[in-house]
């Protein structure tokens, strides 16, 4: 099977930049090989260092071009110790690589933050909705992480993003957060808004919400032994 290596945008506008300045040097060079017969037949030793100036000045503009290029590194978000604690009681639970849950994590501590919601509630919903499958769909149509419903929360989406951006781990928290901070306010509590949630308001016995908050308290607990540990 063969392979295609894709370069990133930057590392592209980097190889372009050498490429061109590596022709005009090229250039450069011929010209002054031309040049310096006549300089040493002259015996003019001005006219040669004024030619090697000309030789090393396109390579100082090729490493410029390439430091201007370079991309800088995107800081890695840091989870504090009570989401660590539970990122690592979710890996063991659900069986998921530590690397494919950070992203997610990040992406409840920072929306959590932003919309004044728990993240390990986020994450606990997450847990009993879908079992952290991104590609997880319900018998009604729900989808993704949170399973939201495309045709109801479509609206909530970036203004670029198509539909298949709720099968997007970090889009479908996004949106579902929001969904599940209305349902929070209109419901007047955690407990209401979960079984708003779930569409599931009138279970008298709120076992949708007992579950998340039950699975929510496991996390809770796995954090305080990492921190104790």
């Amino acid at each position: 099977m063969s392979t295609t290596t894709i370069l990133p945008p930057a590392m592209l506008r980097v190889s372009s930049v050498v490429y061109v300045l590596a022709q005009k040097f090229l250039m450069v060079a011929g010209l002054v090989f031309v040049m310096g017969l006549i300089a040493l037949q002259a015996g003019n030793a001005g006219l040669n260092d004024w030619l090697k100036s000309l030789v090393s000045a396109p390579e100082a503009v090729v490493a410029e071009e390439a430091i201007t290029e370079t991309p800088v590194e995107e800081a890695t978000v840091l989870l504090n110790p009570r989401m660590r604690g539970a990122l690592d009681y979710v890996s063991r639970r659900y069986h998921v690589s530590t690397d494919a849950l950070q992203p997610i994590f990040a992406t409840a501590q920072a929306v959590g933050r932003d919309l004044h919601i728990d993240p390990l509630l986020i994450i606990a919903v997450i847990g009993v909705e879908s079992g952290f499958n991104p590609f997880s769909q319900s018998v009604v149509g729900a989808q993704g992480l949170m399973q939201v419903m495309p045709g109801i929360h479509k609206d909530k989406l970036p203004d670029e993003a198509d539909q298949l951006a709720f099968l997007d781990p970090v889009t479908n928290v996004q949106v579902g957060a929001k969904v599940l901070k209305e349902s929070i306010r209109r419901n007047g509590g955690v407990e209401g808004g979960l079984q708003q949630f779930a569409g599931a308001a009138n279970d008298p016995d709120r076992r949708y919400a007992s579950k998340v908050l039950a699975e929510k308290q496991r996390m809770e607990q796995a954090a305080l032994r990492l921190r104790a540990g």
